[in-house]
Parts: structure tokens; sequence; C-alpha cells
């Protein structure tokens, strides 16, 4: 009579605890991780919370040494100056409307720009893209006087038109290799299926490959969009009063040659910085999207 023979049996090793040493390894590097983070967060937050101390601070207790984290007295009252001038209401439409126009110009023409480097391929391409990139390379504030020269011989000089061209000319490049990155990341079979389909290259540009795109669409777009919000010398010296938006606005209207009302400037600068926080809060699920996505072909 045969017998059957066992099958063998594979054991298991449990899983060696960690050893205290090993314990102690990974202790050290959370606490390290923590330690870091805070600082970054400190370096982050101090400034902003600064000037929410200083905007709530009296005049008088400013300058007072040795500071303190903490106001002795709050104010409100450079708040209500703020939002009792009718000049700043005046630069912040002036910046929504240049920021805008900005953002949309430099989407629309970067969309077509970045589409044609990334899927087409024709005679001096890649020396076409480096001459764009290569623009950034140069101060801006070095072509200021160039620009200066070429928009009073234009009759430009103290329009929206100015700043608007001159924000867009420096979005340009950094926009074009940000939605070139995206469109890489695209597949070609997309296109090659919507050819076969009997689509025209301008149908598969706009109903096919722009859905695609809007997360890098809205990144470019925000980018640009804060580059005109937050620009200083360009609004300083293309435009004049009735033109200039809120960074040079803030500045001649607080800051004089007799005195300066700090306070009263971190308020304003405070209320103004609100619309770019809420606008990277409400995007950037798509801010990232469309950051990260050309980073890895498709």
């Amino acid at each position: 009579m045969s017998t059957i023979a066992p099958a063998p049996v594979h054991v298991v090793e449990a899983e060696s605890t960690p050893t205290p040493k090993r314990r102690r390894r990974r202790g050290r590097v959370r606490w390290g991780m923590w330690i870091t983070l805070a600082v970054i967060a400190f370096f982050g937050f101090a400034p902003a919370y600064w000037l929410l101390r200083t905007s709530l601070t009296p005049d008088h207790l400013v300058f007072q040494f040795p500071p303190s984290l903490l106001p002795s007295e709050i104010t409100f009252d450079h708040y209500a100056t703020v939002f009792g001038n009718p000049e700043i209401f005046g630069y912040l439409r002036n910046s929504i409307i240049v920021s805008v126009i900005t953002a949309v110009l430099s989407v629309v023409v970067s969309m077509y720009m970045g589409f044609a480097f990334s899927k087409y391929r024709f005679g001096g391409r890649k020396s076409l893209m480096y001459f764009v990139l290569s623009s950034q390379m140069f101060p801006q504030a070095l072509l200021l006087v160039t620009l200066y020269l070429v928009f009073a011989q234009f009759g430009l000089l103290n329009t929206y038109l100015a700043l608007i061209l001159s924000f867009t000319t420096f979005t340009l490049p950094l926009c074009v290799w940000m939605l070139k990155g995206f469109f890489d990341a695209l597949p070609d079979d997309l296109i090659e299926a919507a050819r076969i389909d009997g689509a025209s290259p301008w149908r598969i540009f706009h109903s096919v490959i722009l859905p695609l795109a809007a997360p890098g669409l809205v990144a470019a777009g925000l980018f640009a969009f804060v580059r005109g919000w937050n620009d200083f010398i360009f609004a300083l010296t293309l435009a004049g009063p009735d033109r200039q938006t809120l960074p040079p606005g803030l500045v001649n209207t607080f800051i004089s040659e007799a005195s300066t009302s700090w306070p009263a400037l971190m308020a304003a600068s405070l209320i103004v910085s609100v619309p770019v926080c809420i606008a990277f809060i409400l995007l950037q699920r798509f801010l990232v999207g469309g950051i990260t996505a050309g980073a890895v072909k498709g």
C-alpha cells in the first residue's frame, strides 16, 4: 500500500521587530522632518503675520522697542482709511483690467505656439524654441528704457495697452514652455485618431486637444495674471496716475517725502493680496496638474 508524502510546509518567519537603535533612528528622522517643516512654515507665514500685526497697530506703537509679537492695542482705523480712499479702487480697477487681459492674451498666444513646438516638425524649430526661452535671460529692467522709447514713439504711454504689451512680452516665454511640456505629455494617437475621423487640424486642436489641456491653460493663465498683478517698475514708468496699478499706486498714496503711513500701507497690501490668494485656493488643483503634467511623458 503506497503512502502519499506530505506536502512541504513553508515556514514564514515573522518580521523581526525593530531594534531600539532602529527606533531611535526613525524617531530622529521624524523629528528632523517636523523641525524642517516648522522652519519653512515660519519663513513662509512670519511676513504675513507681521503684515497683519502692523496693519492693526496704532501709529504711535508701530516703532516701539522692543517689538512685541502681539499688539498691546488694536485698531481698525487703517482699514477704514484704505476703504475710504477712492484712489485705491481706481488702482484696483486698473490692476484687474491689465491682469485679466494679460492672462487671456498670454494663454491665447502661448497655446498655439506651444502646440506648434510640441507636435509639428519644421526647419529651425529648436533654434526658435531656444530663442524664445533666451528672452528670459535678459533683466526686464534693462529693456525698460527701450520699451519706453518705443511706446513714446507710437503714443502708447500712459495707456492700458502699454502695460498689457509689456507684461505679455515677459510672460509669453515661460507660458509657451509650460504648455509645450503639457502638450508633449498628450499622446499623438489622439491626433491620428481624429485625423482618421476626418477632423481638420483646427478642429483637432480646439475640440480634442484644448479640453485635455485645461489644467495647463489655467496654470499659464494664473502665472500671467500674477505677473501683471504684482509688477511695479513697468506700471510705475509706463503708466500715468490714471492708469497705474496697485503696486505703484499704493506706494504713491502712502509713502511720501515727509512721512510714511506704514500701518495703512500694510492694511492696503493685505487687502489687495486677498484676490490672488483666493485665485490660488480655487485653482490650485488645476495649477498643480498643469505644472506637473508636462514633467511625465504620457
